[in-house]
């Protein structure tokens, strides 16, 4: 049995540390919507994090988890520490017909996919179109304010963490314990939902981190609906 990772839930603010310090993500939606990158698609909550996953850059990482609980911290990570420096070569021309066979109409500003790379359209001119394909973190000092809210430490609360950290949502599932494996029963959604089957392989990777074992078990229950 390998040692867990600790499963905690964090509020943030995250800033390019630039002379406007502009506002690029959170978890606050007040603070979203003073920003103007308030989306109503996302959840405005504390988010889960695994420590240790290697999901975030490693200096914001090391800040996470040797943060006190309820506690304000900030960090700030220089450009070479985080996404590096912006690449000129990944600024490229293409022609706008390939925009519009995809029924785009392109304009500075919008986010592309162009094959299996997402860029920003720099500009239109000429029939022809400049993307940004650099990371959008890339040439950028970065600050984070941060507050550790809780660490999940309750078996079953942290295993539904982890399943709506990967799926979004928890809702319906149940999960159980045991000595040497984590039994968890799939909602409903699970029969439909076309993002869980890749969903699926990370909670494993999860699980298995979270608690230090090597048995994830998935249990699907098919039920006849009951007559009134």
């Amino acid at each position: 049995m390998a040692d867990a990772k600790k499963l905690i839930r964090l509020s943030y603010k995250a800033y390019l540390a630039d002379a406007d310090e502009r506002l690029y993500d959170t978890t606050d939606a007040e603070a979203a919507k003073e920003a103007g990158i308030f989306n109503e698609k996302v959840k405005y909550e504390p988010m889960v994090y695994l420590c240790g996953n290697k999901t975030l850059f490693p200096d914001l990482e090391a800040a996470i988890e040797s943060a006190e609980i309820g506690k304000e911290t900030t960090v700030t990570i220089p450009c070479e520490k985080a996404a590096g420096a912006r690449n000129p070569k990944l600024i490229e021309l293409h022609p706008i017909k390939e925009f519009y066979k995809q029924e785009i109409n392109p304009y500075p500003g919008m986010t592309v996919t162009l094959g299996k790379r997402t860029g920003v359209i720099m500009s239109v001119a000429a029939g022809r179109v400049k993307v940004d394909f650099n990371n959008q973190l890339a040439g950028h000092d970065l600050k984070y304010i941060f507050t550790v809210t809780e660490e999940i430490t309750e078996d079953k609360a942290k295993a539904l963490a982890i399943i709506e950290l990967n799926l979004g949502t928890s809702e319906g599932f149940d999960a159980a314990i045991e000595a040497d494996k984590v039994v968890i029963t799939e909602a409903e959604i699970c029969k439909f939902n076309q993002d869980w089957p890749i969903a699926k392989y990370k909670i494993v990777s999860d699980l298995r981190a979270a608690f230090g074992v090597d048995r994830i078990d998935f249990v699907q229950v098919w039920e006849v609906a009951k007559k009134e």
